[in-house]
């Protein structure tokens, strides 16, 4: 399990990193004014589509589905189902677009009630129709990466959306270079979005040979028994992109809150993709064929290093990104129409949103456990429940501390959804942690707190004093800070007996690896 978490976590991480790299050319094309805001509101509702859809979400529903009819009905069933499964989906989600593009104006005000009777509402009609493509490719390239996970074939279902940041970067790269006016780069960029679901999908079918029959529309009992589990699987698996598109729904009464709330959050989806979308997508295979082979050993060890890994990698991410918060964002947004005093406001919310990141990779660690047993429900409603929490609070705090209330109210509303997941968990099956994360687990918190506390220090010390220096010494030394603190955090690892060298070594090699030994 080690080694496939590690492949998809190096996808993730190239496309993460390839989503600053557009999203720091996007703050420099943009800024953050009413052009910025309206194409922002627009592409948070692709991008929730796109990770509601294709970086787990309904992998969680699709996988068990498949697996179960493979085992009763053999090879040829599994690929008519899937097949099935593409056309049905496929042929919905073009029709939602139809839908969707006919009532935009609509569907961006409720989006973002702050821009009615402005001329931002236009804009991001214009942007989000552009984009609306986008949805019609989701469908296939969702079932498809669904497939291959269900296969264990990670590799080019974590590497394939690295097509999508590809394809906007080029696009971005020509019109900073053509020095083209806001609006118009906006529009652009909008119109490549649907051009890049369409280059993900090709790499997949040119890949995925042989892993459905030819795609058929089906709404018999069947497919509509797997929809039914699949449609509240794939909302409850999307929570933290619906908790910021709440956000984002109170921010767009206040000018810029919107951009600010987003790039902040890009920084966030860093470590939650590395971490959560790799369990998510790890974790349902492993913990299906344990429970649906009865076997509470597997179970308890799929569910133990999850937990571990979850914790080991989330918490000193949060610490991290609170301690840097403005060196980081000053380095990678200010820029262009960026201006310093939107790195300090977006600084500010990443703080708060930080506080958050750990509730958001327990809830994919913990969601795994239910959607192995099939059920999507209780997922869809923690969600529901922490999406609820995070709206409220946002009005009533949104009014008082601007976007950084907002990004607090965000946070409140992904604990409410991880503590509401561990209590239906305790009260149903119960969560199977075996006697090595038991010791593990308190080691891992005190090592990521010791190296919070001394990167906090290092950073008080040490940047105040670079302040006036040039901007490449400023980004070697935050360089620095982020390698220093990693290495210091490895070591305590190691010196709390955790882990060390060579048994992570051993576990990246083992293809099913037994776990971090004691």
């Amino acid at each position: 399990m080690i080694r496939s978490f590690l492949t998809v976590s190096s996808g993730t991480l190239a496309s993460r990193l390839l989503g600053f790299a557009r999203d720091a050319m996007l703050a420099a094309l943009l800024g953050t004014g009413a052009v910025a805001d309206a194409f922002l509101v627009a592409f948070q509702g692709v991008n929730v589509i796109r990770r509601l859809l294709t970086e787990g979400a309904l992998n969680a529903s699709l996988v068990p589905a498949w697996l179960r009819v493979r085992e009763t009905g053999g090879t040829a069933a599994a690929a008519a189902f899937a097949g099935s499964v593409l056309g049905t989906v496929s042929a919905a989600l073009v029709a939602a677009a139809a839908l969707i593009g006919l009532l935009m104006p609509l569907v961006i005000s409720a989006l973002a009630p702050g821009f009615a009777a402005t001329a931002t509402l236009q804009l991001a009609v214009d942007d989000a129709r552009l984009m609306l493509p986008y949805l019609a490719f989701a469908g296939p390239v969702t079932v498809m990466m669904a497939l291959l996970n269900a296969q264990g074939r990670f590799a080019l279902t974590a590497f394939s959306p690295l097509l999508f940041n590809i394809a906007l970067i080029a696009v971005m790269a020509a019109l900073l270079v053509w020095r083209q006016d806001a609006g118009f780069a906006a529009l652009a960029v909008a119109a490549t979005v649907g051009l890049a679901g369409l280059l993900q999908l090709l790499i997949l079918v040119s890949h995925g040979g042989g892993i459905a029959t030819p795609p058929r529309i089906s709404f018999d009992s069947q497919m509509r028994g797997f929809l039914g589990k699949a449609v509240p699987g794939m909302i409850g698996g999307a929570g933290p992109q619906l908790l910021i598109l709440g956000g984002a729904v109170i921010a767009s009464s206040s000018p810029s809150a919107v951009s600010w709330l987003y790039f902040a959050n890009r920084l966030i989806e860093l470590p939650l993709g590395l971490v959560g979308v790799a369990i998510g997508a790890v974790l349902v295979p492993e913990l299906t064929r344990g429970v649906r082979a009865n076997d509470s050993g597997a179970v308890a060890h799929a569910e133990s290093r999850g937990l571990e890994l979850s914790v080991g990698l989330a918490l000193p991410a949060t610490l991290g990104l609170i301690a840097l918060s403005e060196p980081i964002v000053r380095l990678l947004f200010q820029h262009g129409a960026f201006s310093a005093a939107d790195t300090a406001a977006t600084a500010q919310a990443m703080m708060w949103l930080a506080l958050g990141l750990p509730a958001h990779v327990l809830v994919k660690a913990l969601s795994p456990a239910f959607f192995a047993r099939e059920d999507t429900r209780t997922p869809l409603k923690a969600t529901g429940y922490g999406f609820a929490v995070a709206i409220v609070l946002a009005a009533v705090l949104g009014h008082m501390y601007g976007a950084s209330g907002i990004a607090a109210a965000i946070s409140c509303g992904a604990w409410s959804s991880a503590l509401s997941l561990i209590r239906r968990g305790a009260a149903t099956f119960g969560f199977s942690i075996d006697a090595a994360a038991r010791r593990r687990l308190p080691r891992i918190v005190a090592a990521a707190l010791v190296m919070g506390g001394l990167l906090w220090l290092a950073v008080a010390f040490v940047l105040p004093t670079a302040a006036t220096v040039h901007g490449l010494v400023q980004a070697a030394l935050l360089g620095v800070l982020i390698a220093g603190g990693m290495v210091i955090y490895g070591g305590l690892l190691a010196w709390f007996g955790v882990t060390s060298w060579a048994e992570a070594v051993t576990a990246i090699r083992q293809t099913r690896a037994s776990g971090l030994r004691s």
